[in-house]
C-alpha cells in the first residue's frame, strides 16, 4: 500500500475528484458536504491498475484549516497537488506548495481538475511556474481524464523509494474514537516500521498494547509501512488519545522538549519569530524560537515530542511564511555560560546549509563527550562505534581526555580505588574506569585499585604528584629547569615518567602533566573562533615559552589545524 495526501486550494473539487477515483466520501462531516468544503481530514482508498492499493488523505484547503491540512500532510511520503482549472493557482495553493516543499516531500503529482469549466491550459502553465512534477488534467464531474490520473498513479507509487519496515513504529495519531464493543481506536499514516496484534507500545508514555488493527477497512494480523492504519488499543479510555499524539515503540524514541534546528530559509533567523508553532507529523506545539547563528535556532517547546536527529518540521508564525526546520540535536546542552550561545553555534555551522547533511552518530557523540548505545540509536545516530563498556559509548578525544586524567590520577594517588577513580573521573560505571586502565599501559587494575607504577619507583611517581600540585592553580606554567630539579624532576625521572605516559614533555624543556594537551584543546575551542598564538596564551594563561610547544605539539596531534601563518582552529577538542 502507499499512501499519499491530496493537498492544493480547491475543495469542492478535490473531494469530487477523489470520490470519482475511489467511489468513497473523503468528507465525513454531513456540514463539509453541505458548504463544498473540506474541513477535517477526509480518508479514501482504491486498487489501481497494477494492483497496487493507494490511499488518500483529503486535507482541507481553506486558510481557517491549515492546521488541519498539515496534520495530514506531515507523515506521508506523495502528494497529489490539485487545482482547478476555473480558478488557477492562488494563495492557499502557494501555503500548501510552500508546506510540501518545507516539509521536503519530493514525488509528487499535479492535477488540474475541473476540466469540464473552463480549459486547463492557462491553470496548467501557471502551476507549472511553481510545480515540477508529471501533470494530468481531469474532470471529476465528468470523468474525463480519469484513466490517465489512474496511470500516473501507478507510475508515482511504483517509484516511491521502500519504507523500511524493521523501523521502529512512530505512529502520528490523526483520528481518535470510540466503538462500542471494541473500545478506542486511533489511526494514522504508517511511515515506517511494522505493528502487530499484540505489540507493546507506549502513548504519551504510558504502556499500552494493541488488541486488533485494521488497513483500509479490512482485519489484519500486522501492517506494515506505508500503510494507513486503524488501531484498536486495549483498555485505553477514549480521552487518553488525540490527534498530535503518538504510538512508539518502547525505548526506541526520546521525549525531546529543547532542540536545535536547521532553519530551511537558508537566511539568518535574527531578526525572527520568537514565538511559533511547530509541526511535525499531526502534532503542533508553540515553541519559543532563540536564534543561534546563521540559519540556525534552539527550539523550546510546550511539551515534549519523540523527535530524531533528521525529522523534517514547519515553523508556523502569525504573519510570517512557513519555514521549514531539520532537526540537528534533540538533547542539546543548556546554554548557560556566557558565550555557549556562540559557541553552540559554531558546533552547528556545518549543518547549517541547506544541502548539508545532518549530524552522524560520531558527531552527536562528540558533542556529549559519552552516550550510552540506545540513547545514541534513539537520537537518531547510524553507524554506532562498538560500546567501550557497559554499553557506553566515548568519543575519542574524550577517551584520550579521560585516560590522561586518570594516569595523572593514578601517579598522584598510588592504588587508588577504582570506585573513587570513577568518581573523580564523573563517569558512570567502573567497568569505564577499568577499560580506561587497560587502554593505558603501565596502568592497571589489581585487588579494586589501579596500578599507575609499571615498574616506576616511588620517588618518580612522587616528584609527578608535586608537579600536579604545583600547577593546580595554573595548569600552564610550566616550571623552568632549575624548578623542576628542585621538585626532583632530573631528565632521567621525567624521561621515566612520560614513557609511562604520566608527563607531556614538549621541546624547549617544556613539561606538563599528562591531559594537559587534550584540556587546551577543549579550553582553546572555547574561544568559538580562529586564535593567534597570543589568543591562545591569554586564554590559557601562560607565556610564550610554553605556549609555542604547546600549540606545535596540538597540530601534530591533529587537535588544532592551521589556517595560515597566524590563524589556527580547534579541529577536535
Amino acid at each position: 500500500m502507499q499512501v499519499i495526501a491530496t493537498a492544493g486550494h480547491v475543495d469542492h473539487g478535490k473531494s469530487t475528484l477523489v470520490r470519482a477515483l475511489t467511489g468513497m466520501e473523503p468528507d465525513r462531516w454531513a456540514e463539509e458536504r453541505r458548504r463544498g468544503m473540506t474541513i477535517d481530514l477526509g480518508f479514501a482508498w482504491t486498487t489501481l491498475t497494477s494492483g497496487r492499493r493507494v490511499a488518500f488523505v483529503d486535507v482541507p484547503g481553506h486558510a481557517r484549516f491549515v492546521t488541519n491540512m498539515l496534520a495530514g500532510l506531515g507523515p506521508v511520503p506523495a502528494v497529489m497537488f490539485v487545482l482547478a482549472a476555473d480558478q488557477g493557482w492562488q494563495a492557499q495553493s502557494q501555503e500548501h506548495w510552500e508546506a510540501i516543499r518545507a516539509l521536503g516531500v519530493e514525488h509528487g503529482l499535479l492535477v488540474v481538475t475541473r476540466c469540464d469549466l473552463m480549459d486547463p491550459g492557462p491553470a496548467l502553465a501557471e502551476a507549472r511556474e511553481h510545480v515540477g512534477w508529471p501533470a494530468v488534467t481531469v474532470s471529476g464531474s465528468t470523468g474525463q481524464g480519469l484513466d490517465g490520473l489512474r496511470a500516473a498513479l501507478d507510475r508515482l507509487t511504483g517509484a516511491l523509494p521502500a519504507p523500511d519496515a524493521a523501523a521502529p513504529v512512530r505512529l502520528w495519531i490523526d483520528r481518535a474514537f470510540t466503538i462500542r464493543g471494541a473500545g478506542t481506536v486511533v489511526t494514522g499514516t504508517l511511515a515506517a516500521g511494522t505493528l502487530r496484534t499484540g505489540d507493546r507500545l507506549l502513548l504519551e508514555g504510558e504502556p499500552v498494547r494493541v488488541r486488533g488493527l485494521q488497513a483500509l477497512g479490512e482485519q489484519a494480523a500486522q501492517v506494515a509501512a506505508t500503510a494507513r492504519v486503524a488501531v484498536n488499543l486495549r483498555g485505553v479510555e477514549r480521552d487518553r488519545a488525540a490527534r498530535g499524539m503518538s504510538l512508539l515503540t518502547p525505548d526506541a524514541w526520546l521525549p525531546a522538549d529543547v532542540v536545535d534546528v536547521r532553519l530551511d530559509t537558508g537566511d539568518p533567523p535574527d531578526p525572527g519569530p520568537r514565538e511559533a508553532v511547530l509541526h511535525i507529523g499531526s502534532a503542533s506545539v508553540a515553541a519559543r524560537v532563540r536564534p543561534l547563528g546563521p540559519g540556525t535556532a534552539r527550539l523550546t517547546l510546550a511539551r515534549t515530542l519523540p523527535l530524531r536527529v533528521g525529522d523534517r518540521a514547519l515553523l508556523r508564525a502569525p504573519g510570517r511564511p512557513i519555514v521549514g526546520v531539520r532537526v540537528l540535536d534533540v538533547r542539546p546542552a543548556p546554554l548557560r555560560r556566557t558565550g555557549a550561545a556562540k559557541a553552540r553555534a559554531a558546533e552547528l555551522a556545518p549543518f547549517a546549509a541547506l544541502a548539508a547533511p545532518v549530524p552522524d552518530a560520531a558527531t552527536l557523540l562528540r558533542w556529549r563527550g559519552m552516550a550510552q548505545e540506545a540513547e545514541l540509536a534513539a537520537m537518531g545516530g547510524d553507524a554506532l562505534p562498538a560500546p567501550v563498556a557497559d554499553g557506553w559509548l566515548i568519543d575519542p578525544g574524550r577517551w584520550a581526555e579521560l585516560a590522561d586524567r586518570l594516569a595523572a590520577l593514578a601517579a598522584a594517588q598510588p592504588g587508588v580505588p577504582v570506585d573513587a577513580a570513577r568518581t573523580a573521573l564523573a563517569l558512570p560505571t567502573r567497568g569505564l574506569v577499568e577499560a580506561l586502565a587497560r587502554s593505558r599501559p603501565p596502568l592497571s587494575v589489581a585487588d579494586g585499585r589501579i596500578d599507575a607504577g609499571g615498574g616506576l619507583p616511588e620517588p618518580v611517581l612522587a616528584a609527578v604528584g608535586r608537579l600536579r600540585a604545583e600547577l593546580a592553580a595554573a595548569p600552564y606554567r610550566a616550571p623552568e629547569a632549575a624548578r623542576l630539579t628542585e621538585l626532583g624532576l632530573t631528565a632521567r625521572v621525567v624521561g621515566a615518567a612520560a614513557r609511562a605516559g604520566l608527563l607531556l614533555r614538549l621541546t624547549g624543556g617544556v613539561v606538563l602533566p599528562a591531559g594537559a594537551d587534550t584540556a587546551a584543546a577543549r579550553k582553546l575551542a572555547e574561544l568559538g573562533r580562529p586564535f593567534t598564538a597570543a589568543d591562545a596564551r591569554t586564554a590559557l594563561g601562560t607565556t610564550r615559552r610554553v605556549v609555542i610547544p604547546l600549540l606545535e605539539h596540538l597540530d601534530a596531534r591533529g587537535l588544532t589545524r592551521r589556517l595560515d601563518d597566524r590563524l589556527r582552529v580547534v579541529a577536535a577538542p
